[in-house]
């Protein structure tokens, strides 16, 4: 029967697909990501109770496992045993669709990240792979406000549209903040130092990792081992420092991790448009703020830190041995996963670190401080490049002085937010205090402990 259908042209280009190395390489693709994105999210839970509880000056969970390694697995088939139920009122169909359209960008995102030389589904080589991001990103405010309108609950209600004004607010200075290292990529495409490169510039996150090496075969087997594909003096970190540091502060108001976790503040009765919600759909929508935040890292990863580059990933890849180039993708997709797992340490840091913003604070930090900034790099990047240009500098002092402006920008912007944060934080105390002072204006009326004193009259009538 088998040989029937080969012998017919259709069936045989079938067979040859799927047995073939494209197949192979899209299903060891495809369970790597899909894995990676579920088993992320278990071992984050962990990783942030145990850091923050390190950062507190105490233990946190010890008593599941040894040293209490097996929480986050008790957690999740506490979940899966847990009841699902909802509200008699809510619209049921968007109320069960809401966690997967919120979980599903953050792993359709990975569409356009390989692990490795080899694991990366079809959409790797995706020739607008940062545009096919910032679409993909922008989905998950769908979900949150379904959530939030099918509760029928007003404080679900009041939080799904919280949630998506600041997401909404922050998806802007996030792309602007990646433009810069577009336009880069425009400036050294094609240029003599750049031997791995050419064209007109790219928004392919694997050609902007390329963009990243400069290293020429050397025929030194020691320094092509250790440098072959893995140059960090050419990381774009090193050129656009302020917007990786924006582009990071924005990941985490998208991500609605501290300081930016007003919508499911913890600190409140209720849990944003995530009211409602119990058991595995409720897992669903942190299975997607994990998700959001390994896809945050990774992307930082690619677009600033070379991606999955390090010692010995492209010289073995290069040796064309099966076995060699196993060796190598391995190694790659360690490397990889280490950036990632220490940029998602810096976000439990900072949520174990910095207090919550308020709502005036959050969307005064997004419009009148993050996109002027992302703007005014974009047109700082270009004005250098064309003065540069203009008297046939070379393109490495280009790369210098832009560098330079932008490490002493990320020292400016430090001091603007810190006078940005006192300045309203004053605003908003100085009515209590204006009404302080008032108070102790007042004769015959003394505070005791911040409370006013009740007058007391005399026999002979005067107040005491």
């Amino acid at each position: 029967m088998f040989t029937v259908l080969a012998d017919d042209g259709l069936w045989t280009q079938l067979v040859n697909g799927i047995l073939s190395w494209d197949t192979l390489q899209f299903v060891v693709a495809f369970l790597s990501i899909f894995g990676f994105v579920l088993t992320s999210a278990t071992i984050l839970v962990l990783l942030e109770r145990k850091v923050i509880a390190w950062v507190q000056d105490r233990l946190g969970p010890y008593h599941t496992g040894p040293y209490g390694l097996l929480q986050s697995v008790a957690d999740v088939l506490k979940l899966l045993l847990k009841e699902d139920v909802h509200t008699a009122d809510s619209d049921l169909l968007l109320f069960w669709l809401a966690p997967a359209v919120f979980l599903a960008p953050a792993i359709a995102t990975f569409a356009v990240l390989p692990f490795s030389p080899y694991i990366g589904v079809p959409g790797t080589a995706l020739a607008t792979g940062v545009v096919y991001y910032v679409a993909i990103s922008s989905i998950d405010v769908v979900g949150v406000v379904m959530a939030g309108w099918s509760s029928n609950n007003k404080y679900a209600l009041i939080g799904g549209l919280r949630a998506a004004a600041q997401m909404i607010s922050y998806e802007l200075p996030l792309f602007l903040s990646l433009v810069g290292v577009i336009m880069l990529t425009s400036v050294l495409a094609g240029h003599p130092g750049y031997p791995g490169v050419s064209g007109i510039g790219t928004v392919s996150l694997r050609e902007i990792q390329n963009f990243q090496n400069i290293w020429s075969k050397t025929g030194n087997p020691v320094l092509d081992f250790l440098f072959e594909g893995f140059t960090p003096w050419a990381w774009f970190i090193l050129v656009q420092p302020l917007m990786i540091l924006i582009y990071y502060t924005c990941g985490l108001a998208e991500t609605n991790r501290a300081p930016f976790d007003l919508p499911e503040a913890e600190s409140e009765l209720v849990a944003g448009h995530m009211t409602e919600y119990s058991g595995m759909r409720w897992a669903m929508f942190f299975l997607g703020e994990y998700g959001n935040m390994t896809v945050v890292s990774a992307i930082t990863a690619y677009m600033f830190l070379g991606g999955f580059a390090g010692p010995g990933v492209s010289y073995l890849v290069g040796l064309n041995n099966i076995w060699w180039g196993l060796v190598g993708n391995l190694l790659g997709l360690v490397y990889l996963v280490l950036k990632v797992y220490l940029l998602c340490f810096v976000f439990i840091w900072i949520r174990a670190t910095l207090p919550r913003l308020r709502a005036d604070q959050l969307m005064q930090f997004s419009w009148l401080i993050l996109m002027p900034v992302t703007l005014a790099n974009i047109i700082v990047t270009g004005g250098v490049y064309l003065i540069f240009d203009a008297f046939h500098f070379p393109i490495v002092a280009f790369l210098v002085t832009l560098g330079v402006i932008n490490w002493i920008s990320v020292y400016g912007f430090i001091q603007l937010v810190h006078r940005a944060t006192v300045a309203s934080t004053r605003r908003a105390q100085a009515p209590a205090i204006r009404a302080q002072r008032r108070a102790a204006a007042v004769a015959g009326l003394q505070l005791r402990d911040g409370v006013p004193a009740r007058a007391q009259l005399t026999a002979g009538g005067s107040e005491k």
